[in-house]
């Protein structure tokens, strides 16, 4: 039970949770992540080369091919931040759910590229409705039970996913070839996607509308003013980390040491993964989000351009550990500094922040597709995904200067009472 101290007019029963619940709704979220995230949208990776060989999918249609999946994620984080969900947010978000396996099954059972064009779309776009529900719902719960570190564990399931995919996409494409990957993913989808229906339950006190009086006006206006520069930053981060979420596999094949395991590079980076949002979760407790982002920002620019310093397999690999580590931790921070900038439209914010952030991975693929195609060879890419990571640490750096500046304008106006 949560106490009621500082909260004026609420209810004890409007509060009640059950102690076990948090942890299996967590583990129905991160079921959800595994599906949508892992699988449905991260998959696109390691099957790539193999794909691009059998079906001669050239580097600019294998772009455009991404690009399509990153505009359906981003009309979907657009429509959970408008939506009103009647019948409840789980409802929907079974919903989609069910139809992100279907499109993951089907893109195995066509060799036409429009209907890939359309799957992948509808796969973006459920992708981005599902993750954005399943954050509003796991992060109100665990703002209420006080388990907000948990938030870390939630977003370990895009890197589960991806170490999946990078385990199994080598055997079934041993076995099946391209069309045995989608199919075999969709069908272990459907059997991860039991627990998201068992466990992760909106809970009725997720629906607390907190009083407005917990957070003081001038408070709220000031951490409001940085969200513009948050949002613009994380759309740079959107843009910079899909060319490698895209092509690192592809690139991995041409180093003559990993040409026979490219997909070796995909489980880096889901080991990576998993325990990462928990890892930035802690340093964002000891420093603040916003800090912490500003970490994983130069963290991931080193990790994005050590293959082109290094073009070898250790610049490789620890390039993707340093993406694997740094891509979801970033999603984690930038969401939950949203949330606490806006606690009653967590799904609003959440939407906007993901909306953001679905465009920049919409253009950052394509644009990457051309370069490679000019160029022949990846380094332009990476040189230019960097370039805007650059970008996105310097808007949040100059976010936070603002901030800092309002901040002390604020405490020297209250000193003088």
């Amino acid at each position: 039970m949560i106490k009621l101290k500082n909260i004026p007019n609420l209810k004890k029963e409007d509060i009640m949770i059950n102690k076990s619940s948090p942890i299996y709704v967590v583990i129905g979220g991160i079921a959800a992540l595994i599906i949508v995230m892992g699988i449905g949208r991260f998959a696109y990776t390691p099957i790539l080369p193999n794909f691009q060989d059998a079906v001669r999918l050239t580097d600019v249609m294998a772009g455009y091919l991404a690009s399509v999946n990153y505009l359906g994620y981003l009309l979907g984080a657009l429509l959970a931040g408008i939506s009103q969900w009647k019948k409840g947010k789980i409802f929907y978000l079974r919903l989609y759910l069910v139809i992100n396996i279907l499109t993951t099954i089907t893109m195995g059972l066509t060799d036409h590229y429009l209907l890939w064009f359309f799957f992948r779309f509808i796969s973006g776009l459920t992708s981005g409705l599902v993750f954005v529900l399943a954050s509003s719902i796991i992060l109100d719960v665990l703002a209420l039970t006080k388990q907000s570190l948990w938030s870390g564990m939630f977003y370990s399931g895009v890197g589960i996913g991806i170490l999946i995919t990078g385990l199994i996409v080598p055997v079934l494409d041993h076995y099946f070839s391209w069309r045995g990957d989608w199919i075999g993913l969709g069908i272990l989808s459907i059997f991860i996607g039991v627990l998201t229906f068992l466990w992760l339950k909106e809970n009725s006190s997720t629906k607390i509308k907190y009083p407005s009086l917990i957070v003081s006006r001038p408070q709220t206006s000031r951490k409001q003013r940085i969200l513009p520069w948050l949002i613009a930053s994380y759309g740079c981060e959107g843009m910079g980390y899909s060319v490698s979420g895209t092509f690192l596999v592809a690139l991995v094949q041409r180093i003559p040491s990993l040409s026979h395991i490219p997909a070796l590079s995909w489980v880096f980076v889901g080991v990576a993964a998993i325990p990462s949002c928990m890892v930035w979760t802690l340093v964002a407790k000891k420093y603040s989000n916003l800090i912490a982002l500003q970490i994983a920002f130069f963290t991931q620019i080193v990790g994005v351009i050590l293959p082109v310093i290094f073009f070898n397999s250790y610049g490789a690999l620890i390039g993707s550990l340093l993406f694997g580590a740094t891509f979801m931790g970033i999603t984690t921070l930038a969401v939950s500094e949203g949330r606490n900038i806006a606690p009653n439209q967590s799904s609003k914010v959440i939407g906007y922040l993901t909306c953001v952030y679905g465009i920049g991975q919409m253009i950052g693929p394509s644009i990457a597709g051309i370069l490679i195609a000019k160029s022949g060879n990846y380094n332009s890419s990476l040189i230019f995904a960097a370039s805007v990571l650059v970008c996105g640490m310097l808007l949040l750096g100059v976010g936070q200067i603002k901030d800092s500046r309002i901040n002390k304008v604020i405490n020297r106006k209250y000193s003088y009472f």
